[in-house]
């Protein structure tokens, strides 16, 4: 026997022992080789990230409470990191996967996730936060189910289909990443793609998805794109939404949803028409030349190509906002109801602490950069996380540089000096939390959470004050991790900060981030327990100036 095949067998052996001793709930082990390949996304020849030899990346398919290994080897010429967009991983940012939380997997090494995805029933998604490498792809959906014992609200669907959609550049990662470095932005992409194609749409395309008719089928559908908002809908079949981030929700339907950055939600489509094909339309919105990918949907035994006429997408911000107003919670549902507050009356709350937050874009050095509150986020050297954990923190850098209230100089909106530095905010453990996203510019934004589910109370035009909280949805908002926010306008979401560990809130432009639209929220459980927050694991990588620190005493249960 090798030695790595008796490794191997060692491992699972002491799991499975650890397993029917402790009762553990059940593991799903993944080894992922990341790797470099050709592909014609848009129909033109350019380098992809690949997870074992595929794009999108494997799907992660689990049921709550399972606990997840995933062995990345980073055959990269770049270091590399991971996030799961959505996964709370309570009271374990040790595996949130960003810049701010963990060194980055040099070239030629590999590192193991490990993390639990309790309660969180729902649909999300894996993705680099390294460099520019979404631009290269290297994401993949994560998908999971309830426990047989946990009833969900509707019946269980013929089939589970993962829809990875969103805009795409043919310029590749590193040509990006040089043009954000010089100062510039990016420019509108090439293209949509959905699950890595664009489709011909011209009836010749090789089938998705394939369908039976009289059977329903879930769509997981996620914008996994880098700048645009998408509008999807399918060829003369209505959506049923019935998730949203992990939220079962009111089952309206719909014949379009609009979906931005980083959101995902789940439909129920029958398959009640004529059987032959149909097509999955995904295209941009909010742009002057709008990108239009298809997907096409074959009946088993239909005949016939799909209709070159395509239905159209819905005009202006309006309607997306009235839309994102029609979502609500299923109060009336047991399973997929993630609670953040303790309480499923979270309107009945008293809000500790307001934090505005207003977005601008500015020159530094010549430089684009974007801030909140004046303040442009940069990574330093040695992850956040680790400077905290190693008593470092003095040293790398400097806590609440921003304010919770902001104003710009009338109007000088997005003109006021900008301060480039690590961004983080020291929160109170269990704090409930008001959090406002002004928007001041001419494009629609969207923001996500690491670490919580909030509640996505209101969005509306015009500029937050006080007396706007009359028109918040205190009842039914879901429960979700990302929000929009539409321009010249506010979105407020509201949370209690009860998750240990430092979190990432961050625009999910791949341009905006990478050039400063983030900031962490340091939460430090006073009594540094483990019952509180975990310690660091054992195979964490260390950089920066912790690398050769002796290792701090770890937290004790107390």
């Amino acid at each position: 026997m090798n030695k790595k095949l008796g490794f191997v067998l060692a491992i699972l052996l002491a799991i499975t022992l650890t397993i029917s001793v402790n009762g553990e709930d059940p593991y799903l082990f993944h080894e992922w080789k990341v790797t470099y390949g050709t592909l014609s996304p848009l129909g033109v020849p350019q380098k992809v990230i690949l997870i074992n030899g595929q794009f999108p990346g494997p799907r992660i398919n689990g049921t709550s409470n399972n606990n997840v290994v995933v062995n990345v080897f980073n055959q990269l010429d770049e270091p590399l990191l991971f996030t799961w967009s959505g996964i709370q991983q309570r009271k374990n940012s040790w595996q949130e996967g960003t810049l701010g939380n963990n060194c980055p997997i040099p070239p030629g090494t590999n590192f193991t996730y490990r993390f639990q995805v309790k309660d969180q029933i729902g649909s999300y998604y894996y993705y680099p936060t390294t460099s520019t490498h979404r631009a290269a792809g290297g994401y993949g959906g994560i998908s999971v189910l309830s426990r047989a014992l946990i009833p969900v609200p509707f019946e269980t669907p013929e089939a589970d289909h993962m829809v990875l959609a969103g805009d795409w550049y043919t310029k590749s990662h590193v040509e990006l990443k040089r043009m954000l470095d010089s100062g510039r932005a990016l420019g509108r992409p090439t293209g949509v793609v959905i699950n890595g194609k664009s489709g011909k749409g011209d009836g010749k395309d090789e089938p998705m998805f394939t369908v039976t008719a009289g059977k329903t089928y879930r769509f997981r559908i996620c914008n996994v794109g880098m700048k645009d908002s998408i509008n999807v809908r399918m060829q003369g079949h209505t959506m049923k939404l019935v998730e949203i981030e992990g939220s079962h929700t009111v089952q309206n339907v719909y014949e379009s949803i609009d979906v931005h950055l980083g959101q995902c939600f789940s439909v129920l489509v029958t398959a009640n028409q004529e059987p032959k094909d149909y097509y999955l339309v995904a295209s941009t919105r909010f742009t002057k030349d709008s990108h239009v990918a298809t997907a096409t949907i074959r009946y088993a035994n239909g005949k016939g190509p799909a209709s070159p006429e395509l239905p159209k997408a819905p005009e202006g911000w309006a309607w997306s906002l009235n839309q994102f107003r029609s979502f609500r919670w299923n109060l009336t549902a047991s399973a997929a109801r993630p609670n953040p507050q303790g309480s499923y009356h979270y309107g009945q709350i008293n809000i500790t602490r307001t934090i505005k937050l207003v977005t601008s874009a500015g020159q530094v050095d010549g430089k684009l950069r974007y801030a909140l509150n004046g303040v442009s986020h940069v990574d330093p050297a040695t992850p956040i996380k680790l400077a905290e954990y190693y008593g470092a923190a003095d040293k790398v850098f400097k806590y609440n540089l921003i304010k919770d209230e902001y104003e710009p100089k009338p109007g000088q909106a997005g003109q006021d000096k900008i301060t480039v530095a690590p961004n983080v905010v020291n929160a109170t453990y269990r704090n409930y939390v008001e959090i406002v996203i002004e928007n001041h510019g001419k494009s629609v934004q969207s923001w996500h959470l690491s670490g919580h589910s909030f509640f996505a109370v209101g969005i509306e035009p015009g500029r937050w004050a006080p007396e706007r909280r009359k028109n918040y949805n205190l009842l039914d908002a879901v429960s979700r991790n990302t929000i929009q926010v539409y321009p010249k306008s506010f979105a407020v979401i509201m949370t209690t900060l009860d998750n240990a560990g430092l979190w990432n809130l961050r625009s999910n432009s791949l341009e905006r981030n990478y050039l400063g639209h983030q900031l962490y929220f340091s939460v430090l459980s006073p009594n540094k327990s483990i019952k509180d927050e975990y310690n660091m694991p054992d195979n964490d990588l260390l950089c920066g100036i912790v690398k050769d620190m002796p290792k701090p005493t770890p937290y004790k249960a107390n």
